[in-house]
């Protein structure tokens, strides 16, 4: 007869301290139980990949992030891969059981702060 261990708890990463900034954004959509692909318009007009974000959030915030790669067309009709990106539910769940529903609302702030600066010039 074999005893299993309780399964361990699941534990978010940390939070980036710096609501404004990209990773916190793509956190925030992760967050949301939103999938996020490479083709986000997060990323119009910046040199930073979605890949790369995803990268720092796993390696230096500890996220558990999952990735598909699926096939898809090309704008010049090859074939070619593209990822998608989730956060697992209870990963999510975690996170907004322990702190993330204030960090949210403080990305969610930053965001309409950044928005009323643009409306302004």
């Amino acid at each position: 007869m074999s005893v299993k261990a309780p399964p361990s708890p699941v534990s978010p990463g940390k939070f980036p301290k710096m609501p404004g900034t990209l990773r916190a954004e793509v956190l925030a959509v992760l967050l949301g139980s939103e999938d996020m692909t490479g083709m986000e318009s997060i990323f119009d007009g910046r040199k930073t990949t979605l890949s790369t974000v995803i990268r720092a959030l796993g390696r230096k915030y500890g996220w558990r992030i999952e990735r598909r790669d699926f096939p898809t067309n090309t704008a010049d009709g090859r074939a070619g891969w593209a990822s998608v990106y989730c956060l697992p539910q209870e990963v999510i769940d975690a996170a907004l059981d322990v702190e993330g529903r204030a960090w949210l609302e403080g990305v969610k702030a930053a965001r309409r702060a950044r928005s009323r600066r643009a409306v302004r010039r």
